[in-house]
C-alpha cells in the first residue's frame, strides 16, 4: 500500500492543510462547552442580559468560523483523495494494458474490472475520511478530557473511567469485522465475476435455455454475498447501543457527581452543563474513529489489492543478448512450443517454420489444435515457453513489444469495432492515414459496399459494431488492419464469415497488392489456403505437415482428411 503513495506526491500541500483545518474547527468545538457554562454560570445566573448576548455571539461566530474551516478542510481533502484515486487509476490502466495474454488470463478479466471500479473507489473514501478524521476524532476525545479536568478534576474522572470501556467496546468489534469485510469483498468479486460471464455470454445462454440455470447461480453466489454483509451488519450494529449504555451510566454518575459538586458550591451548574457536552463529543468522536478506521482498514485492503496488481509483471520486457537468426526469414519459429499455464498440458509442440518476406502461410487443422496460438506467437501476445519466435531475424523477446507489433496487423477471431465513425475505427493503426489510403485498404478488404450502404467514412458504428452484420465487421477489421501498412498481416479466422467468392475476391487482391505484406491465414476452409505458399497442418498442437497443397494432399493424411470431407460441399456451392 505505502508504494501507491508516490502518487499523492502532488497533493502534498492538500494532505496537510487538510487535516490543519480540520483540527482547527475541532479546537473551536472544544470551546464552545466553555462558552456555554459561562453563559449558565455568569450570564443567566446573574441575570445579565448584555453578557448572554455577547456570548450567543461568540457561539455564533465560533460556529461561522469553524464552518468556514470545515467546509475548507473538506475542500483540500477531496481534492487530494480524487486527485490522487485519478492519477492511480491512470497509471494501473497503463500498466494493464502493458500485461500480455499470458498475465491477462492468469489475473482475470473480473478481478481486474474490480481493481479498476469498486477498490479505487473505496481507496479515494478512505483516503478523504482520513485526511479528514484520522487526527480530528483522537485530537477532540483527549482534548475534551483535558477540558473536563480543567474544569473538575474529581467529576472528570468518570471520563477516564468511560473512555478505555468505550475504546474496549469499539476496538473489539472493529478487530471482530474487519477480516468478515475482506470476506464481503472477496465474495462481491464472485458476484461481478457472474455478471460480466453472464452479460458476455448472454447469446449461448439463450441459445441454450440456461437463463434460469445462471439465474439461480447468481441468485446463491448473491445471496452468500447478502448473508455475510448482513452477519457484518449486525456485530457492527452493536457498536451504538452497547457505546450508547456505557456513555449514558457515565453521563449519570458524572451528572450525580456534579450535583453533589455544585450543591458543595465547589462548581456552577454550567460547569456541569459543559461536562455533559464534552463526554457526548467523546462519544460521537470514538465512534467516528471506529467507523474511520473500519473504512480505512477497508480501504488499505483494496489498495493492498491494486498494489498486487500493480507489482504483476507486464511479462513484455525486453530481453538482451538473445542470438540472432537468419535476416533472410520475416518470421521463424524454431521448434516453438506453448504452454498456457503452469504444469498444463502443452496447446504447442516442437513447431518449426521459416517464412519468406512476402510470402502467404496458411494455416489449418481441427478446432483446439493450436492454430490461434501459434499466430499469437508473432506479435508476442503469448511468449513461447519452448524454443524460439524470431522477427527479422530478431528474437521477438528483444523486440520493444510497441514496435513489433507496428510491423504487424492483426485481425482476430472475434471482430470487434468501436463507437465513433467508420474513419475512426480505421484510423486506429495510422492516425495520420487519409481519405485515399483508407479507401484503397476498403477495397482490398471488399468492404466498399459497407462503406457505400453505410453513407461513407462518417457513418457511425455502435459499440461493438452492433449496426454491422458479421461479414461486414469482419471485412472493416480487415481494412483496419491494411490501412496500417503492416509488414506481417494475420488474419485469425478472420473470414468466417465471408461466402466463398468475397473470400476469393480478398486473398486476389491480398496477392496483387503493391507492397505485399507476408500473410498468415488460419481458417478451417481448405479453399482459403489452398494457394498459400506454405501450408501449416496442426493436429493437438503439433505440425503433422508443412508444405503446399497438392504436396499435402499426397503426405499428409490430415489435411486430406479436412479437403475431402469440404469438397463436395465446396463443389455443390461452387
Amino acid at each position: 500500500m505505502k508504494k501507491l503513495f508516490v502518487y499523492l506526491k502532488e497533493y502534498r500541500r492538500e494532505s496537510v492543510l487538510g487535516p490543519l483545518f480540520k483540527l482547527l474547527e475541532a479546537g473551536f468545538e472544544l470551546i464552545v462547552p466553555l462558552v456555554v457554562a459561562a453563559i449558565i454560570d455568569r450570564g443567566i445566573r446573574g441575570q445579565d442580559q448584555g453578557y448572554v448576548i455577547r456570548m450567543c455571539l461568540v457561539l455564533v461566530a465560533l460556529g461561522l468560523v469553524g464552518l468556514l474551516c470545515s467546509v475548507t478542510a473538506q475542500y483540500f481533502a477531496a481534492k487530494a483523495s480524487v486527485g490522487f484515486v485519478t492519477k492511480l487509476r491512470s497509471a494501473l490502466y497503463r500498466h494493464i494494458q502493458g500485461f500480455s495474454y499470458q498475465t491477462l488470463d492468469r489475473a482475470g478479466t473480473s478481478t481486474l474490472i474490480t481493481r479498476m471500479t469498486s477498490d479505487m473507489n473505496q481507496v479515494q473514501t478512505g483516503l478523504n475520511l482520513a485526511l479528514r478524521l484520522l487526527l480530528r476524532s483522537p485530537f477532540v476525545v483527549f482534548g475534551a478530557m483535558i477540558m473536563a479536568f480543567t474544569i473538575d478534576a474529581r467529576a472528570a474522572l468518570w471520563f477516564a473511567a468511560a473512555i478505555p470501556a468505550l475504546s474496549l467496546v469499539v476496538f473489539g468489534i472493529m478487530l471482530v469485522s474487519i477480516p468478515l469485510y475482506r470476506k464481503v469483498q472477496g465474495l462481491l468479486d464472485r458476484v461481478l465475476g457472474a455478471t460480466r460471464e453472464n452479460l458476455t455470454g448472454v447469446r449461448v445462454l439463450r441459445a441454450f435455455g440456461k437463463e434460469d440455470a445462471e439465474t439461480e447461480d447468481f441468485r446463491q453466489k448473491n445471496e452468500a454475498h447478502t448473508a455475510m454483509q448482513k452477519y457484518v451488519g449486525r456485530i457492527s450494529a452493536l457498536m451504538n447501543p452497547v457505546t450508547y449504555v456505557i456513555i449514558n451510566l457515565a453521563i449519570l454518575f458524572l451528572i450525580r457527581t456534579g450535583a453533589l459538586r455544585v450543591e458543595a458550591g465547589i462548581i456552577g451548574q454550567g460547569a456541569v452543563v459543559a461536562l455533559y457536552n464534552y463526554m457526548s463529543q467523546i462519544l460521537v468522536e470514538l465512534i467516528k474513529l471506529a467507523n474511520l478506521i473500519i473504512n480505512i482498514t477497508k480501504s488499505v485492503a483494496c489498495g493492498k489489492r491494486i498494489q498486487s496488481v500493480m507489482e504483476i509483471p507486464a511479462g513484455e520486457e525486453t530481453a538482451q543478448g538473445l542470438p540472432a537468426g537468419d535476416p533472410r526469414f520475416r518470421v521463424q519459429l524454431i521448434h516453438a512450443g506453448l504452454r498456457y499455464t503452469e504444469g498444463a498440458e502443452e496447446a504447442l509442440t516442437d513447431v518449426s517454420l521459416s517464412v519468406l518476406p512476402g510470402e502467404t502461410v496458411g494455416v489449418i487443422g481441427g478446432t483446439g489444435s493450436g492454430k490461434s496460438t501459434l499466430v499469437n506467437l508473432i506479435p508476442r501476445f503469448y511468449e513461447a515457453t519452448e524454443g524460439r519466435v524470431l522477427v527479422d531475424g530478431k528474437d521477438v523477446r528483444a523486440w520493444d513489444a510497441p514496435a513489433l507489433r507496428q510491423r504487424i496487423g492483426v485481425v482476430p477471431q472475434k471482430a470487434v469495432l468501436f463507437k465513433g465513425t467508420v474513419r475512426d475505427n480505421l484510423r486506429w493503426g495510422n492516425a495520420e492515414a487519409t481519405d485515399g489510403e483508407i479507401m484503397a485498404a476498403v477495397r482490398v478488404a471488399q468492404a466498399e459496399d459497407v462503406i457505400a450502404s453505410k453513407g461513407g467514412l462518417d457513418a457511425e458504428i455502435e459499440q461493438a459494431g452492433r449496426n454491422l452484420s458479421g461479414g461486414q465487421r469482419q471485412r472493416l477489421t480487415i481494412a483496419r488492419a491494411l490501412v496500417k501498412k503492416p509488414e506481417i498481416l494475420i488474419l485469425d479466422d478472420s473470414s468466417s464469415a465471408l461466402d466463398f467468392a468475397t473470400d476469393a475476391a480478398l486473398r486476389r487482391a491480398l496477392r496483387e497488392m503493391e507492397e505485399r505484406p507476408t500473410v498468415f491465414i488460419v481458417s478451417q476452409r481448405t479453399s482459403s489456403i489452398r494457394h498459400a505458399d506454405q501450408i501449416v497442418v496442426l493436429d493437438d498442437g503439433r505440425a503433422v505437415g508443412v508444405g503446399r497443397h497438392e504436396e499435402l494432399l499426397e503426405s499428409c493424411q490430415v489435411y486430406r482428411e479436412i479437403y475431402e470431407s469440404q469438397f463436395k460441399k465446396e463443389a455443390a456451392q461452387a
